[in-house]
């Protein structure tokens, strides 16, 4: 479902003490920490800079293997002096066996451990939510990246749509928008990027960044950038891998 997620930090040194914490309490370990940026596999964190403010408002909903990772998980965030945002327990809202529990990072996002039946496979993060000021304007924009993404919309209620390719989702709920998150999703080839950012800017949507090698993060790293209606910026790449 997602290549990367990442998110602007106002304290790298605290961010990452968070993630590093309660991450490694579901088997999620760091597989990265540069002066560019903190990974765990496909999710990551870097400090702001001129025009990438932090970001805010996100929830990111982590794998968690057992009911008792994501107590733990809870335990260790709140015994460190994080703040809660929900205890451990079921959630049937979401779900029959859905099992739950939240913490806030350093900037108020909230970062859950989850355990479900079908829990995405293959990355870290099993769900992204998304605040927007219109669902269906946001509704359209990702459908429009959904042919060159792979992915489909799943759920289409006034105040959430909810997108999956089978494995993992995200999803847009009514609120105070979030704010300056950057999402990335895996293409097979280059054509596809280039087809993907065509299709948007054609659309009406805002580029933030044509098709091109970015060998700044790899070689072979080729990306296209486009900004959602919230102003997030949401990439298509092909690793060449």
């Amino acid at each position: 479902m997602f290549d990367h997620v990442e998110i602007r930090v106002s304290d790298r040194a605290e961010s990452e003490r968070f993630y590093g914490l309660v991450l490694s309490t579901l088997g999620i370990e760091q597989t990265h920490s540069g002066e560019d940026l903190a990974e765990w596999d496909d999710f990551g964190l870097a400090s702001t800079e001129e025009g990438k403010p932090v970001s805010r408002r996100l929830h990111v909903g982590f794998v968690a293997p057992s009911r008792a990772a994501v107590d733990e998980f809870w335990r260790v965030g709140t015994g460190n002096g994080f703040r809660d945002d929900g205890a451990p327990g079921p959630r049937p809202e979401y779900g029959g066996d859905y099992y739950g529990s939240f913490l806030l990072d350093p900037d108020g996002n909230s970062a859950e451990a989850v355990h479900h039946g079908s829990l995405r496979t293959g990355g870290v993060i099993d769900h992204v939510w998304m605040r927007v000021a219109d669902v269906a304007e946001s509704k359209r924009f990702y459908e429009a990246v959904a042919p060159h993404a792979g992915f489909r919309l799943n759920r289409d209620l006034p105040e959430r749509a909810q997108f999956t390719n089978g494995n993992g989702s995200f999803s847009l709920v009514l609120g105070v928008p979030s704010e300056h998150v950057h999402m990335a999703f895996p293409a097979a080839a280059n054509a596809q990027v280039d087809e993907f950012h065509r299709a948007l800017v054609a659309a009406g949507y805002r580029d933030n960044g044509p098709p091109g090698e970015r060998p700044i993060y790899h070689p072979g790293y080729y990306g296209a950038f486009v900004l959602d209606p919230g102003a997030n910026n949401i990439e298509l790449v092909n690793h060449n891998r």
